[in-house]
């Protein structure tokens, strides 16, 4: 069964049209995953409202062959793959209105470490970034962090191989799909990354590293992160994109200013000159800024929820991860129908336990 559940959630994904807005929409008026690919085109019309041109242009059989591809090929090789409505899918990425419906990874990494931040930069790293760099990744060591970075060549695989030799966890995101390494030069240290953290990809086997696709898995770097730390970049480039996206995420950027002569300077300067990013000079600032400077790791939280019925605490857990969510997304992680899902979010409405906004979404109120 669960075998089954997997390849028809990587099918969904796949859909064309269908992004996860609309996917949450759709599989809690349908119920599962499964029953929207056994349901015959009249009959999905009819249960969901989707114009019968855009059902036709759905292509469910060949997303289904496709994912049975994807499927074996990530039992071969020990690839799991986390939908968006999965448990285990990154939270911090749920809270990006772009996020990707299916991700798949490689390794041994938590991702959603109670930690972690993406480092992103040139290609062309000088020994200036080198050094400024170094001390970032020893300023890490024991303080509980996953770094992110993208594997290319650079500050990117600078920052994925001083980890290794630091021992700090670290994770790739690429930008093709599991079945090979791009660039090919860095494929030892992917091999040691899997063992000391782990890969990641939104793209299916198949997908070859095309220029496109690295501007996708930027939103990637900069969703699954608490911050974004820029080393070196030009004006212009793949770091200055992701340090856009993460403050269009309300996540926090750091940039380490440079001499306004060199190239490689430009972007940090102006990252910090516009104040979309703070200014850092070492490790210890970020660590300080973010409240990070503790060796150990935050304590559990405690039990916020003792006086609400099992129905309502599992509504709290979720929404206590989440900047917000969808009535229908809380319906379907909690198996909860939408009828009494509605009662529900009424009744801690007027508890004061959750604040309901436009469209249909919650959010956990601030007095809790």
């Amino acid at each position: 069964m669960e075998t089954s559940n997997q390849i028809f959630k990587i099918a969904f994904a796949n859909l064309h049209g269908i992004g996860p807005s609309r996917g949450a929409q759709l599989i809690s008026k349908i119920g599962s995953v499964e029953e929207f690919f056994s349901l015959k085109s009249k009959e999905l019309y009819l249960r969901t409202g989707i114009a019968k041109t855009i059902i036709q242009n759905l292509n469910r059989d060949e997303a289904m062959r496709e994912a049975e591809k994807q499927f074996e090929y990530n039992q071969k090789h020990t690839i799991k793959s986390h939908f968006f409505l999965d448990s285990d899918y990154p939270r911090r990425l749920k809270q990006c209105p772009d996020q990707p419906m299916i991700l798949f990874s490689k390794g041994n990494v938590n991702l959603n470490q109670e930690r972690i931040v993406s480092i992103v930069g040139t290609r062309n790293q000088t020994e200036y970034g080198a050094f400024i760099l170094e001390d970032l990744i020893h300023s890490f060591v024991e303080n509980n962090v996953l770094v992110v970075s993208g594997l290319a060549y650079g500050v990117d695989i600078s920052a994925h191989r001083l980890c290794i030799d630091y021992g700090i966890s670290t994770l790739g995101v690429l930008g093709h799909g599991l079945d090979r390494i791009y660039p090919a030069k860095h494929k030892n240290t992917a091999i040691k990354m899997i063992e000391q953290g782990g890969l990641l990809t939104e793209f299916s086997i198949g997908t070859n590293p095309d220029r496109e696709n690295f501007p996708m898995r930027n939103r990637i770097v900069a969703g699954i992160a608490d911050a974004t730390i820029v080393i070196e970049s030009k004006a212009k480039g793949g770091s200055m994109i992701t340090a856009e996206l993460a403050n269009d995420y309300n996540r926090d950027v750091f940039a380490f200013p440079g001499d306004i002569k060199r190239l490689f300077s430009e972007g940090c300067n102006m990252l910090i000159r516009q104040e979309k990013a703070h200014l850092i000079t070492d490790g210890a600032d970020f660590l300080k800024f973010m409240n990070w400077n503790s060796k150990e790791s935050k304590p559990e939280q405690k039990e916020l929820f003792e006086h609400f019925d099992e129905n309502e605490k599992q509504i709290l857990e979720i929404l206590s991860n989440q900047s917000d969510l969808h009535m229908d997304v809380l319906s379907i992680r909690t198996g909860i129908s939408a009828s009494k899902m509605n009662v529900i979010l009424f009744n801690l409405e007027m508890k004061s336990a959750v604040k309901h906004l436009s469209g249909r979404r919650y959010r956990l109120a601030t007095s809790l």
